[in-house]
């Protein structure tokens, strides 16, 4: 597999769980009651976004093809969320929980891809701006997690 090839599926993978993150929050803000709870997740619906779009860019720019759609794990991630939010006695805090869960996944993602790839220097600094933003996230679902408790 060529340097471009390699980089462009690394990133399209990213673009996946940035797809599937925005799908998610979109999904958490529609399960929410809480006006500050719901502008959170559309505030952090937006940044994913803005996200997918920066990957799309870079991967059209390494020569190859963005993918259009997220993945069948997030489908099945967002189905959880539901389920738990449907069956929890306090449906706000299983749903941060949930969200806390996947931005740490995602955060995971972003680190093995930036330790096991050589990327151009934009492209590395973009990759840890959002990597740095996600995990700012995970320290502010914490933040909102301890309030509705």
């Amino acid at each position: 597999m060529s340097y471009t090839d390699d980089v462009g599926k690394k990133m399209n993978e990213l673009l996946e769980k940035n797809i599937d993150a925005k799908k998610g929050f979109l999904n958490a803000s529609e399960n929410v009651e809480s006006t500050n709870l719901k502008t959170y997740f559309k505030s952090k619906a937006t940044e994913r976004d803005v996200y997918v779009d920066e990957l799309k860019r870079e991967i059209i720019s390494f020569g190859q093809k963005p993918e259009k759609s997220g993945s069948f794990t997030g489908d099945a991630h967002r189905a959880w969320m539901d389920i738990k939010s449907t069956l929890s006695m306090n449906d706000e805090e299983a749903i941060l929980e949930e969200v806390q869960r996947g931005e740490k996944a995602s955060l995971e993602d972003y680190d093995k891809i930036l330790k096991e790839t050589s990327f151009p220097r934009s492209t590395e600094a973009m990759l840890l701006r959002q990597r740095n933003a996600i995990k700012n996230s995970v320290n502010n679902a914490k933040r909102y997690e301890s309030i509705v408790s």
